[in-house]
């Protein structure tokens, strides 16, 4: 099994069932512009009332132009993490990671180890899915009871920022409607996953994080 340790990580708490997203579209220079950064994170419930949907945006700010050349890092593992008992720990782990246009998922299944290191679970292996090609119909698969994406996507988080820097400026109150989005024409690379709710808990209530981690 590879080790990979952590290199950006955004977490984030939801009630299963309820929609959530967490955004952070600006990192350090030493995440920015690639597949390791992480822009997005979304977990709603499906269309399927029985399943939970986890969508990981990356690399974001991708013009038209760049978008058909983004590709995902290989060396990189992206790992939706849940929480499954409250205490803010990791019980189950949904890892994909990058290998020759394909994308590889594991689990969701117990990680080997928690926090800043993971080790890819190779012996749950649950599904894969070709990458899409920008500007071709999507690839999705449906294994083991789970759906796959991976590729990109048009940026669908909305933030006026004109109108954000005014308010913090103190010159407006309130935010425009409907405003101005600023990353209309963007693009980021996605990977969704669509998974049973039976799958990850029956408690009723999951906390949920994604990480991305480094090969070492």
């Amino acid at each position: 099994m590879k080790n990979m340790k952590i290199y950006l990580g955004i977490g984030v708490a939801v009630v299963a069932g309820f929609f959530l997203v967490a955004a952070d579209h600006i990192d350090a220079p030493a995440v920015a512009g690639g597949t390791s950064d992480i822009t997005d994170f979304y977990a709603f419930q499906g269309e399927n009332t029985d399943n939970l949907v986890f969508v990981a945006n990356l690399q974001g700010l991708l013009s038209p132009g760049s978008t058909a050349d983004a590709a995902f890092d290989e060396n990189v593992l992206i790992q939706f993490n849940i929480d499954t008992n409250q205490d803010n720990v990791e019980d189950l782990v949904i890892q994909a990671i990058p290998r020759d246009g394909k994308m590889y998922f594991f689990g969701p299944a117990a990680p080997t180890t928690t926090g800043l290191n993971s080790s890819i679970l190779s012996e749950d292996n649950s599904g894969v899915v070709t990458i899409s090609q920008y500007g071709q119909s999507p690839e999705i698969e449906e294994e083991n009871g789970m759906t796959f994406f991976a590729g990109p996507r048009d940026d669908p988080f909305f933030m006026d920022f004109a109108r954000y820097g005014d308010i913090i400026a103190g010159n407006e109150t309130e935010f425009a409607n409907p405003g101005s989005d600023t990353f209309a024409g963007t693009n980021v690379m996605s990977v969704v996953v669509e998974v049973p709710k039976s799958m990850v808990g029956s408690s009723g209530t999951i906390n949920t994080w994604i990480t991305t981690k480094r090969k070492q």
